[in-house]
């Protein structure tokens, strides 16, 4: 009853969450499987963020309690956000052995020698103000050996009014930043060539506060890339109220520091914006891009926009749409707006935004912006990139695949190349998610 399978649904967080619960249980002598119908007991790491991500996990969690009908002894958990929020209904309606919050990792093996006595489900949900998981060095899971994340800090209190992140991940804490870079060294020494610091909102970082030896996120950036030209260096996510010159400029001075934002804008309408208490308003946005763009040569940007929100009408879509032709996104993470329970903006206003025309206006953002991404991708073709290669294509063992600062993946011939290998790729074709180029000296 050793055999552990993980599996994690959502951001890149609870990906790195996954590595640090897959760490704390093979140190108590668990053993990892890739094989489901090898486990003793399944993990699910899970999302809160949209309503349709906890109807993907409570249909996974139906499918295996059907498996364990014919195999009798698999324990199920529920682990991340889904297990803060949902805690009790977990193990009452959906018949989980265990529901752990995303500061109680270390409970887990504890936890797991009660189930092995019969137990019934048991939860540790408690949010912690200190937690980080500072001294525990990650087990990667399914990793290319290429590129990591690295946490280096847990929580939000930005308190955005669609968001329930704030409520299922607890207060913002920064993580020591020498057992950041002591990580980032690890994982250089080990073969790996890219790191992604994460945070909910990584400009918030802060170490030391007040003290001689404080770090911010800019110092943070300096000192990881510092650690060896070689490894680059990337981050997410940036909250548009809090990005600074500073950062800005450390970018623009470390050739390592990958060239490349993404900051969220969610709404053109600085009426739907303070609506979702954002803390900006369009124009301040459009400020910050522009610092972007005069700071940081040919710097790719990304963002994510909310179709629908409470009240918005069309002037407020049409307000979204002219910021993305203003900036010209490189690409975007699209949504639906999704009441989330116990959010302010479940409590104070109306889902008043047809689920049809949610759709309808989100279809105008999707090929807006895939229009974009094609008219970005085109400047780049007769360009020579550095790129990482990261795998082969999913298309074709004779291609590989990498990323360039910009974080565009471009395609190219296979040869004698090899992962974690630096190459030039000349671009000579592109669609509007891909580039297509050949290796040049």
């Amino acid at each position: 009853m050793r055999n552990i399978y993980i599996e994690t649904y959502g951001c890149q967080m609870n990906m790195a969450d996954s590595e640090i619960v897959a760490s704390i249980l093979k140190q108590e002598g668990y053993d990892l499987v890739d094989d489901l119908n090898k486990a003793d007991i399944v993990l699910i790491n899970t999302c809160s963020i949209r309503e349709n991500a906890e109807q993907r996990v409570i249909k996974r969690i139906s499918e295996l309690d059907s498996l364990r009908k014919k195999r009798q002894w698999l324990k199920i958990g529920v682990l991340g956000c889904m297990a803060e929020r949902m805690q009790d209904s977990l193990i009452k309606t959906h018949n989980v052995d265990l529901v752990v919050g995303p500061d109680s990792y270390r409970d887990i093996p504890w936890l797991l020698s009660f189930q092995g006595e019969g137990c019934g489900g048991l939860i540790s949900t408690e949010l912690s103000e200190t937690e980080t998981y500072s001294e525990i060095y990650p087990e990667k899971i399914n990793s290319n050996g290429v590129t990591a994340f690295i946490p280096i800090m847990r929580g939000c209190e930005n308190f955005c009014s669609y968001c329930v992140v704030p409520y299922t991940r607890g207060r913002e804490r920064s993580r020591d930043f020498k057992t950041i870079v002591s990580e980032a060294e690890k994982l250089f020494a080990q073969g790996y060539r890219e790191v992604t610091l994460l945070g909910q909102n990584v400009n918030s970082y802060l170490w030391n506060q007040g003290e001689k030896d404080e770090v911010n996120f800019a110092k943070l950036i300096s000192l990881v890339a510092e650690i060896n030209p070689l490894l680059r260096v990337r981050f997410s996510t940036s909250h548009p109220k809090d990005i600074s010159q500073e950062l800005l400029d450390t970018m623009a001075t470390y050739d390592n520091v990958c060239k490349f934002i993404h900051l969220p804008l969610q709404s053109g309408s600085d009426r739907i914006l303070h609506l979702m208490n954002r803390k900006y308003t369009a124009g301040e946005y459009l400020d910050k891009i522009n610092k972007i763009k005069e700071t940081i040569k040919d710097c790719g940007i990304s963002t994510d926009i909310i179709s629908g929100f409470c009240t918005e009408n069309l002037e407020d879509h049409g307000l979204t749409l002219n910021i993305m032709r203003q900036v010209g996104y490189d690409s975007a993470f699209m949504f639906k707006y999704s009441e989330r329970p116990n959010t302010l903006a479940a409590k104070k206003y109306e889902d008043d935004v047809s689920d049809e025309e949610k759709t309808r206006r989100l279809e105008e953002i999707i090929n807006l912006q895939r229009e974009l991404s094609f008219q970005s991708n085109k400047k780049d073709i007769g360009k020579t990139f550095e790129v990482l290669i990261e795998g082969e294509s999913k298309r074709s063992t004779e291609k590989l695949f990498g990323r360039n600062s910009q974080n565009k993946v471009i395609l190219f011939d296979k040869k004698d190349l090899r992962l974690g290998q630096y190459v030039n790729v000349k671009v000579n074709d592109c669609t509007s998610a891909t580039l297509f180029g050949e290796t040049v000296s």
